[in-house]
């Protein structure tokens, strides 16, 4: 309906009651303000934006390289850029694992480390230059593989767990293990299994498996813990006798080997395993995405049967239950060298 003194309405603008100099202030600082926002959100969508590089701390070759490397296609695609493997070995892991822990939380570093970098070190070490808990911030733990506990059937003519620990304690510590070193999964694993038989054996660390397999294969050593995909072959073409394996239950690559619980060691669960994580303090947002994307990249088919092969079971896990299994591992590993006199040399 028409005004009826034929006059459009008059409606006061709220706004004119802003007295005009302040007004004036806001209206010129809106563009300043606009553009931060949008600088901003820029930014945030803009990651990532450059390479992103993988620090795996061994040598090329290893377990995490291989992984990574079978993934590299599949997450350089999603990512949308290219995805660079640096492999920093030394000092049992600490090299690498260091400098992940140092670098800047932008998201354009990431760390592939093993139980070792994440747990046992910091359980064994308490000089250690990095802590992996305050230091940095956990992806996804991305595959698992158990320990084989083998022996040179030359000299070694123990063909089951009984007659192992019969024959062991009947040699009292004059049969020795090997492993890739002090402090690694297997040197562990061989520690728990004389805690839980009651048997004795002498340690003969080596720098890395290559060299420690080669002297069990020759007969130089007795006795050795290895990842599952490490001696399958050697057990499969007789060079090697498996006596158990660390899973819960049978292995598809070696389904003959009962495991330790099935042979009444309850406790001797143990798999070595690789998980991926950036420096503390990385946006969440890009934690978030890094997941989406390693967890799919490491569910890829291709992926799944290549590392199957190897003995590895894909977890692709979230980083609070990557979180959880580690400060779980951390103590685990902890209570056992406490108890074993375990100390790093």
């Amino acid at each position: 309906m028409d005004d009826p003194a034929g006059q459009a309405p008059h409606f006061r603008n709220p706004a004119s009651r802003v007295p005009a100099l302040p007004r004036r202030a806001a209206l010129l600082a809106m563009p300043a303000l606009l553009g931060l926002a949008g600088r901003q959100a820029q930014a945030q969508e803009a990651w990532p934006s450059r390479p992103i590089s993988v620090v795996v701390p061994g040598p090329p070759g290893g377990t995490g390289d291989v992984i990574i490397r079978g993934m590299v296609p599949t997450l350089s695609q999603a990512l949308g850029v290219p995805i660079v493997v640096e492999n920093r070995p030394g000092a049992n892991g600490e090299v690498g694992t260091r400098y992940v822990a140092r670098s800047a939380a932008d998201g354009y570093t990431l760390l592939l480390g093993s139980i070792g970098h994440f747990a046992i070190n910091f359980a064994l070490r308490p000089n250690l230059s990095y802590d992996p808990v305050r230091d940095l911030d956990t992806v996804t733990l991305a595959a698992t593989t158990p320990n084989v506990l083998v022996v040179n059937p030359r000299v070694v003519p123990a063909t089951d767990l009984p007659g192992l620990v019969a024959w062991l304690r009947s040699r009292g510590d004059q049969v020795s293990y090997a492993t890739s070193g002090i402090g690694s999964s297997d040197h562990l694993t061989a520690e728990l299994f004389k805690s839980l038989t009651d048997t004795k054996m002498q340690h003969v660390p080596y720098p890395g498996g290559p060299p420690a397999l080669t002297d069990l294969l020759g007969g130089n050593v007795q006795m050795a813990f290895f990842n599952l995909g490490n001696v399958a072959t050697h057990v499969r073409e007789g060079r090697l006798r498996a006596i158990l394996i660390t899973s819960r239950e049978r292995a598809p690559l070696l389904p003959e080997v009962p495991s330790g619980v099935e042979l009444g060691l309850r406790d001797l669960v143990v798999t070595s395993w690789q998980g991926f994580a950036v420096p503390a303090g990385t946006p969440a947002p890009i934690v978030a995405r890094l997941h989406r994307e390693l967890a799919a990249a490491l569910r890829n088919e291709t992926v799944v049967s290549r590392m199957g092969s190897l003995g590895f079971n894909i977890t692709a896990s979230t980083p609070e239950e990557f979180r959880t299994f580690q400060l779980a591992e951390i103590q685990r590993w902890r209570s056992l060298i406490d108890r074993q006199g375990i100390r790093a040399e």
